[in-house]
């Protein structure tokens, strides 16, 4: 339970700039102090519960940073809460479902909300700490956890990191570790390097590596790190903190913030419901708190409201267990070994053939959310995404639950957002800038009004085996564009393993993707105005180039390739997709057919007035089409 939440400061968002009819908002900043009784049903499931200090009272303390933007006028909000879970430490809110900046972890400007979207619908965004290792730094939230003992004594076990330089967090001059070394003897330990997660690791002599500090490794001095390469380090750790306790801080912090009498002073007035929002990693953490149990207090009531997670695919989070690594993500070249994807996968309760197992996401104890969860194409390619609305071998389209819907949002990357690159970085296609988030947005609002007043949001919206519109990778029928790289496999999901020492498994999960119409766009999901109007060919999947391993396919881009702008363009290079000229009289049919799709999206509740807008403004604008 929340014994106090203290604030620190308390100050106005953007000088105080008005935003719709919930007027301006204040920045409150403070810290969340509680305690859980390891005995307590709801708090059994914490590992290393039972080797955490305790306090006089027998409980496992713990504090958390909060960080919330409420309505000055609290008669003028909307009396919900919106919980974003963090990612990583990071605030993802603005950048992503706002159209605002990337990084900005101290929203204080105008400039750092965007379009303020969920500030003009008038709630009080909440934020909290819920993983001890995130980074602090820059407003970083994070938990403040006890570490785990034996007696008293240090528990030490040996555990397996991986690394890659060049990809998800830039070059590596140094391996952090995720865990206090326990010796920094290095025969104690062993690094290895390989190109592929197939390849058989190469180990590295002690002379090319050495310790930096209990935390960190690095090569030897003027040895860089190979570009998309496997590093693996096996190490002695030590002091594992109960990570777990997280999932009790968010559960207790959001359960105060809408029953205490004393949550007025952070709230500003009592809150009638709360939704919780995530992406990615996130995402996945909004699975695991609700199949784990903690959508429900100490106090039997209900957390969360509504849920609605965003590409998360089938996977959790690395999180609940000794000596966990809650910032890996599991994709085809990755973290391939580490456990993410467990069943059950979807909200329909269902028998896995491959480990005997019964069961669904959903507990059916009067605790469930209602739940949209929403993914890019990525996540069919990556992280198996069509697990949440097929059995696990893909042989049949299951019935989902009424309190459960999943869409996916066609020809979309993982990381799509406003503003997004088609620089290609490290892979050999430009990278996919199609922005899911006016989907998304229409989405959030669909899933408010179905906690508040009980409307239905539209039915889920999938490729489907029934339709013909899901199949296998190499059977999606995507056209020969020249000079692209056309992935034609995904990711493996299999029953989870040994994290630290894995090997391949031979049951596997049939995952599946959405069929392409003959542009190379998924003919499934959500076709929002770029795919159902097209002037490029987006995809969920790109491919590494040189001096990244050749043929692994890129950790979670898409891929952006444009139309040949006329006849002869096409025909010059042999693309079998029609040009823009061709299937475009002017600027006005384009402007027309843009209109159709948006109509029709408004019209099924999949796109908010104010998006289609600004498709048709752009549309009016669009350069590549004749006036």
């Amino acid at each position: 339970m929340l014994l106090s939440l203290e604030i620190e400061k308390v100050e106005p968002l953007a000088d105080g700039t008005p935003f719709g009819e919930a007027g301006a908002y204040e920045r409150v900043i403070a810290v969340a102090r509680g305690e859980v009784d390891p005995a307590a049903p709801g708090n059994r499931g914490i590992a290393l519960i039972d080797k955490a200090p305790r306090n006089a009272a027998g409980k496992v303390e713990y504090a958390t940073s909060v960080f919330i933007l409420r309505p000055k006028d609290s008669s003028r909000g909307n009396g919900r809460i919106l919980y974003e879970v963090n990612n990583r430490g990071r605030k993802m809110l603005f950048g992503n479902i706002a159209d605002g900046p990337q990084g900005v972890n101290d929203p204080k400007t105008l400039a750092d909300l965007g379009n303020a979207f969920p500030l003009r619908r008038g709630y009080t965004i909440v934020w909290s700490g819920w993983d001890p290792d995130a980074p602090r730094a820059n407003m970083g939230l994070a938990l403040t956890a006890p570490v785990a003992t034996n007696n008293g004594q240090p528990i030490v076990q040996t555990v397996r990191e991986e690394w890659v330089s060049g990809t998800r967090i830039g070059v590596l001059e140094a391996f952090k570790l995720s865990h206090e070394a326990a010796t920094l003897e290095q025969p104690r330990a062993r690094l290895t390097v390989r190109e592929r997660a197939d390849d058989e690791p190469r180990e590295l002599p002690l002379n090319q590596w050495s310790f930096i500090d209990a935390r960190s490794i690095r090569l030897r001095d003027g040895t860089k790190a190979q570009p998309g390469f496997l590093y693996e380090f096996h190490y002695e750790a030590k002091n594992p903190k109960v990570q777990g306790l997280g999932f009790a801080a968010t559960r207790d912090v959001v359960s105060w913030l809408r029953h205490s009498p004393d949550a007025v002073k952070a709230t500003g007035r009592p809150m009638t419901h709360a939704l919780a929002i995530g992406f990615s990693q996130a995402g996945r953490y909004l699975r695991n708190h609700i199949s784990e149990g903690f959508n429900r207090d100490e106090q039997g009531r209900r957390v969360f409201d509504g849920i609605h997670s965003h590409i998360a695919g089938v996977g959790r989070v690395f999180y609940n267990t000794p000596f966990a690594q809650p910032a890996r993500t599991n994709t085809q070249h990755e973290d391939h070994g580490f456990p993410e994807n467990e069943f059950p996968f979807s909200t329909a309760t269902q028998s896995d053939p491959l480990t005997g197992k019964t069961g669904s996401l959903f507990r059916r104890d009067g605790s469930d959310p209602l739940l949209i969860e929403t993914n890019t194409s990525t996540e069919y390619w990556q992280k198996g995404a069509s697990l949440l609305h097929t059995d696990p071998l893909g042989t049949r389209d299951i019935a989902l639950p009424e309190n459960s819907r999943v869409y996916m949002v066609a020809g979309t990357q993982h990381g799509g957002r406003a503003g997004a690159t088609t620089d290609p970085g490290p892979n050999l296609n430009p990278r996919n800038p199609h922005n899911p988030m006016p989907a998304i947005r229409a989405l959030l609002v669909a899933l408010d009004e179905w906690v508040v007043s009980g409307k239905t949001p539209p039915p889920s919206r999938v490729p489907t085996l029934a339709a013909g519109t899901l199949v296998e990778p190499d059977k999606t029928g995507f056209p020969a564009v020249p000079g692209a790289a056309i992935v034609r496999t995904t990711n493996t999901v299999s029953p989870p393993g040994d994290w630290v020492k894995p090997v391949a498994g031979d049951k596997v999960y049939r995952t599946l993707v959405s069929k392409v119409d003959a542009d190379g766009n998924e003919v499934a999901g959500i076709r929002l105005p770029d795919i159902a109007v097209p002037l490029a060919t987006y995809t969920g999947w790109n491919e590494y180039k040189p001096p990244y391993p050749k043929g692994e396919i890129a950790d979670r881009d898409g891929s952006c390739l444009p139309l040949p702008v006329d006849k002869a363009a096409r025909e010059a290079s042999g693309d079998p997709r029609p040009s823009i000229a061709e299937r475009y009289k002017d600027g006005a049919d384009y402007v027309a057919k843009v209109q159709a799709v948006v109509t029709e999206l408004m019209a099924d509740r999949l796109l908010l007035a104010e998006d289609a807008e600004r498709y048709l403004d752009r549309a009016r604008k669009e350069p590549r089409v004749a006036p």
